[in-house]
């Protein structure tokens, strides 16, 4: 395995840990692409940790579910899915900016989903690139369409009587970016909350992707070359302190050696 393989499977697309004003709540953030690699058997994130880490959170009440992607591999979001699905805690998922493809699958597990006002949520058909004879890809379209009738069922049965199946395919047809009261409408939101200010997690290779992106996220992604992000800016404030302090130490063992 070559060391680029070995450092993108090193990286996590998830995050879990306890809430830290309520030992009965945990948080579970998914950030950026839901990516194939961080499952793969031969790395250390596999699906299996994915549920272990679930199991330790131990008998929690509610999870705060915190989702910020523009979508990636299907399966393993289908996967994500399940295990919350199944999970005896109450779900709550936040689509803090944008929950796109498989991403909005996901937050469908919920129990309640909440979007602020200005946050987004993409669905579309499901898609793959495809290489073969004839049979294999009459296989991978087949495949799709299975795939497709499974991410309908979570949205139908999120929506209930707010969104009809026809009128659901339609929305799936014409990959639909729905605003947050969008949503709301069709029943694949439970509260519209304030606008907030954290940018929608999508790159421009899956602008690529996606057909009917709209302008302000196009927008964002041209323009976040020039910008710093809070977290980046937390991080770098972060490594400054550490330096500043292992300086003082230095200083103060050298002034120690040399007194």
């Amino acid at each position: 395995m070559d060391r680029k393989k070995a450092n993108k499977q090193d990286k996590k697309f998830w995050e879990m840990k306890m809430s830290a004003d309520n030992n009965k709540s945990a948080d579970i953030f998914i950030y950026g692409e839901i990516t194939k690699y961080a499952w793969d058997e031969l790395g250390e994130h596999s699906a299996t940790t994915f549920k272990q880490e679930l199991d330790d959170l131990g008998d929690v009440e509610t999870i705060n579910l915190y989702v910020n992607s523009p979508g990636g591999s299907v399966f393993e979001g289908v996967t994500i899915h399940n295990m919350l699905k199944r999970h005896d805690a109450k779900v709550i998922a936040h689509v803090d900016a944008l929950a796109a493809s498989i991403a909005s699958v996901i937050i469908m597990a919920a129990d309640e989903i909440r979007m602020p006002s200005n946050s987004m949520l993409m669905i579309h058909n499901p898609w793959t690139f495809a290489i073969g004879n004839s049979a294999e890809l009459r296989k991978q379209a087949d495949d799709l369409d299975r795939i497709g009738k499974s991410s309908m069922q979570s949205y139908l049965d999120k929506a209930g009587e707010k969104l009809s199946e026809e009128k659901l395919q339609e929305l799936l047809d014409a990959e639909s970016w729905l605003s947050a009261e969008k949503a709301f409408e069709y029943g694949l939101c439970d509260v519209v909350e304030e606008a907030n200010d954290m940018a929608a997690s999508i790159s421009k290779e899956f602008l690529q992707r996606y057909k009917n992106v709209p302008k302000q996220l196009q927008l964002v992604v041209d323009d976040s070359k020039n910008k710093i992000s809070q977290k980046e800016m937390k991080l770098r404030q972060k490594i400054a302190d550490e330096a500043k302090a292992q300086s003082e130490i230095t200083k103060s063992i050298l002034g120690g050696i040399y007194s």
